[in-house]
């Protein structure tokens, strides 16, 4: 493993920092957009609009480094993004926050598109699936060290979004003075929306909704806590929370897909996720005016387990949906896969934007549940539509976190169906071995 991540240690290193500054920057968000007295309606258009030039930018980045190459693509955005996160406190207001997040998260989009191509060319068959482990373990620990950078300073002044923008421009250092070669971009063309359902419904319509609890537990989050009169420590600890139970409950979730019909164990994380929202939801009634220490925990413990399974799920529903699929069609299906999370993403947030606007910032809770009941009484539907596929014809799962681009999710997908080509054969082999022994 150490010689395996020794050719990619600048790139990692680089991602961990870009995701200090960004994990950063969503936090802030909720905090200073509470200081500034922004609506939870506002804040949740502010949150979309990231999620929106994120999209834009999976669309567009890969042609922009077809004509004037990675680095300065990687150069240029990474600029742009500095200055996007400097501007935040000079342009308080709800119009020009959505523009810079929309700005962002487009730079965001081709940066991950730049780097995860660099992460590709650098790995080889053998190696693709630590390389690509390594990467979700990077940016998970980089969103949840942004959180604790959040308590060095003060959200009503500058200091915390220049510290943001201080940490984005420099990640780029270690990965543009690395000797790696610049790789060819290639991204498939996404599979069409109908297409797409028709070849797997449950991926379709589960990753859909998925956008939308991913983009409100990560966009919404802070917004919740500062309108419940959370501290900026109990804030920055809720938020780190939901990434840290994506941390944990990605490996034996993972372990758990290649035993089992991933139909089942969709609904089974679903149905932990709208649980743990109800959880959530019940501690309204310890969290008046002031937070006693006693209540804080049962909103933990819902961060916990309600983001836990957020991620793990991401990846379920791309080895779902590849499944289901020919080979040849999967790199088409990953960019639909991409853009049908991303169309969630922008839709997510508004509606529970909507609902905490009407119904108080708890109704964070009760948006976040009633989708996670959606996928899991969704997946429970498809059980009686198909077949169960046997587990020894299904792809390896490979954890895949929700904010990559296409060009991971597509090597994802090969490297799962390699190695799933590769066991079968091995399993054949050991087969006729013992028949010949026999």
């Amino acid at each position: 493993m150490i010689k395996t991540l020794a050719g990619v240690w600048a790139l990692l290193l680089g991602i961990v920092l870009i995701m200090l500054g960004n994990g950063m920057h969503f936090t802030l968000i909720g905090l200073r957009g509470g200081i500034e007295n922004f609506s939870a309606a506002e804040l949740s258009v502010v949150t979309s609009g990231y999620f929106l030039g994120f999209l834009s930018g999976a669309r567009i980045t890969p042609i922009m480094i077809r004509r004037v190459g990675h680095l300065r693509v990687f150069a240029a955005l990474g600029s742009f993004m500095s200055a996007g996160l400097i501007a935040f406190p000079l342009l308080t207001e709800p119009w020009a926050w959505t523009v810079l997040r929309i700005l962002i998260g487009f730079c965001m989009s081709g940066i991950y598109v730049a780097a995860e191509s660099w992460l590709n060319a650098a790995s080889t068959n053998e190696t693709r699936g630590k390389v690509l482990s390594a990467y979700m373990i990077a940016q998970t620990l980089g969103i949840i060290g942004a959180q604790g950078l959040l308590n060095l300073g003060d959200a009503a002044t500058s200091v915390l979004f220049i510290g943001a923008s201080i940490l984005v421009s420099i990640s780029f250092a270690p990965i543009l003075l690395s000797a790696v070669p610049v790789p060819a971009t290639d991204v498939a063309r996404p599979m069409s929306l109908l297409k797409l359902f028709r070849g797997s419904p449950l991926g379709t319509v589960g990753i859909f909704l998925l956008g939308g609890i991913y983009a409100t537990q990560s966009g919404m989050g802070a917004v919740f806590g500062s309108q419940i009169g959370l501290s900026v420590a109990q804030i920055s600890l809720f938020v780190a929370m939901l990434f840290a139970g994506a941390l944990l409950m990605q490996y034996p979730i993972g372990w758990l897909s290649d035993c089992m019909d991933r139909r089942k164990l969709i609904f089974g994380a679903s149905l932990l996720g709208a649980v743990s929202c109800g959880l959530g939801w019940l501690a309204r009634d310890g969290l008046p005016s002031f937070i006693p220490s006693d209540g804080l925990w049962p909103l933990m413990a819902a961060a916990f387990f309600a983001g836990g399974v957020t991620t793990p799920l991401y990846a379920l529903f791309l080895a779902y949906t590849n499944d289901a699929l020919d080979p040849e069609d999967m790199p088409a299906a990953s960019g639909g896969l991409v853009f049908t999370f991303g169309l969630g993403a922008i839709f997510g947030p508004l509606a529970t934007g909507w609902a905490m606007e009407r119904l108080g910032p708890f109704a964070f809770w009760l948006v976040l549940g009633a989708t996670f009941g959606a996928v899991s009484l969704y997946a429970l539907y498809r059980m009686t539509q198909r077949a169960t596929a046997p587990v020894s014809e299904t792809d390896s799962y490979l954890g895949v976190v929700p904010t990559s681009s296409v060009v991971a999710v597509e090597a994802a997908g090969a490297w799962a169906a390699d190695k799933a080509e590769a066991e079968a054969e091995a399993e054949a082999e050991a087969e006729a071995e013992a028949e010949r022994q026999a």
